[in-house]
């Protein structure tokens, strides 16, 4: 019980912190936690109290998926440790989804979080580790489209 009421408590502090992080190192909310809150549309693929996973609209391949913790912490490996656990238990349905919906070898996953300062992964259908190449141009894809892979990950999950 004393470890339970440990990570309890710390979990209970690394959220206090982000939000204070949050408050004076972002002025509020990222963009990411507009999306969360509706406040910004986006594809939603899955959601549950902790983490959130919509598409990118800029995917570097059809079928790029972010996923992200409902708490606004920059770096990834900052997460307190049962949601650094659980993102993972989170993220894996969607990553078969992705690869029933698109032909790849497998749903590849990185971390790159320079572009918004709110930690996330990146599921993305792959064929070569090229796919993952971030240095590519990336065009924003039309709504069309984005609606067209949400209902074929959806119809997967």
């Amino acid at each position: 019980m004393y470890f339970v009421a440990t990570e309890y408590t710390e979990t209970l502090n690394y959220l206090l912190i982000s939000l204070c992080v949050s408050v004076a190192k972002f002025g509020g909310m990222t963009i990411f936690s507009k999306i969360i809150a509706r406040e910004i549309p986006s594809y939603r693929i899955a959601e549950n109290d902790k983490f959130f996973a919509f598409l990118d609209i800029s995917p570097l391949r059809e079928g790029h998926v972010l996923v992200i913790p409902k708490i606004e912490i920059d770096n990834l490996f900052d997460l307190p440790a049962e949601y650094l656990r659980e993102i993972l238990e989170f993220a894996r349905p969607i990553a078969k989804a992705i690869e029933k919906s698109f032909p790849c070898n497998r749903c590849g996953i990185t971390v790159i979080g320079l572009e918004v300062p709110h930690a996330h992964i990146h599921l993305i259908p792959i064929n070569s580790s090229n796919d993952l190449n971030f240095t590519q141009l990336k065009d924003r894809a039309s709504d069309e489209s984005l609606k067209k892979v949400q209902q074929k990950i959806l119809s997967n999950l």
